[in-house]
């Protein structure tokens, strides 16, 4: 055991093996050596064969290249909660309080003036876009006590539209790929939820809980969804990721060298590399020691693969 702090991950383990499920021996690969203090919203774009992703407490935006091993990373204005990949190009971001487009990596962000958000103690955090190319963002309680967030709608028009509300701090949001069914995570409620989903008018409905984390410390975070339709979570203070069926049961769980796990998001050639965000922000003392690659983006072959990223059609 790593300084106690695994004690959810070994019980949970535990757990799985006594009920003969699969607990992978999949080696997850440090593959940026980023040492992020918190870096979230893993986000592969086919196009240019790349994976993106930002670190929330530095203000940095990361690029990483596989084919060549090339890292890059720009300042951002502000902090941000989540982005998107755009339909024509560049990239749209839910900042912690607005909305903003970028042409281009280390370009001006041009802020878009949005209707209907007055934030009080709430800020942005994950997002995704539908296959319509809608953005759909989450907000959190900047205390991580109320349940003030609520969930947003962000149409290609640059209207925006409270979908649900009561959550704390939401983060990761996937849909099925029959389009039928979206996911949406409040992390201090343990929960993933699963609505009914209508693609073609962008609406939701009979929210229910899709997964209920054991007690503990953490809990789920970021998340995607791999073409067999089953649910990947990042399990945030929990040393690992886990693979959830589409009826809600653990399929799999896959032990991470690192804590504070935060996005996953398939990407390469035939998306079939599970990349995956990790955090030092928060960690004892002693985390040098006995975590040293925390912060840094990891690579698995899970032995499935995942379904391309939608983009934000405006």
């Amino acid at each position: 055991m790593i300084g106690g702090k695994a004690a959810v991950y070994v019980n949970t383990m535990f757990s799985l093996l006594s009920e003969g499920k699969d607990v992978s021996s999949s080696e997850a690969l440090a593959v940026v050596d980023s040492r992020n203090m918190l870096g979230e919203n893993a986000l592969w774009c086919p196009r240019e064969q790349v994976l993106w992703w930002f670190d929330v407490v530095s203000v940095v935006l990361w690029r990483f290249t596989p084919a060549t091993g090339r890292v890059e990373q720009w300042p951002l204005p502000k902090r941000a909660g989540s982005f998107a990949l755009r339909a024509a190009r560049g990239l749209l971001f839910a900042f912690q309080k607005g909305f903003a487009t970028l042409e281009e990596a280390g370009g001006e962000c041009i802020w878009r003036d949005v209707a209907g958000i007055a934030f009080g103690d709430e800020r942005f955090n994950d997002g995704k876009v539908d296959r319509a190319g809608r953005f759909w963002a989450g907000t959190l309680d900047r205390n991580v006590a109320r349940p003030i967030g609520q969930l947003y709608r962000l149409g290609t028009d640059f209207q925006v539209t409270v979908m649900d509300r009561g959550f704390t701090v939401s983060n990761g949001i996937g849909w099925s790929p029959d389009d039928r069914v979206m996911y949406f995570t409040d992390t201090t409620a343990r929960r993933i939820y699963r609505y009914d989903f209508d693609l073609v008018s962008g609406q939701v409905a009979n929210r229910r809980v899709f997964v209920e984390a054991a007690p503990g410390h953490g809990g789920p975070d970021g998340m995607t969804v791999d073409a067999e339709g089953y649910v990947w979570s990042a399990q945030f203070d929990r040393w690992c990721i886990h693979r959830y069926a589409p009826d809600g049961s653990l399929d799999r769980s896959i032990p991470m060298p690192v804590q504070r796990p935060t996005t996953c998001m398939f990407g390469g050639p035939d998306l079939a590399t599970l990349y995956v965000t990790s955090a030092r922000v928060g960690l004892a003392a002693d985390a040098e020691v006995t975590q040293p690659q925390a912060g840094n983006v990891f690579a698995l072959d899970v032995g499935v693969r995942g379904l391309p990223e939608a983009r934000f059609g405006a």
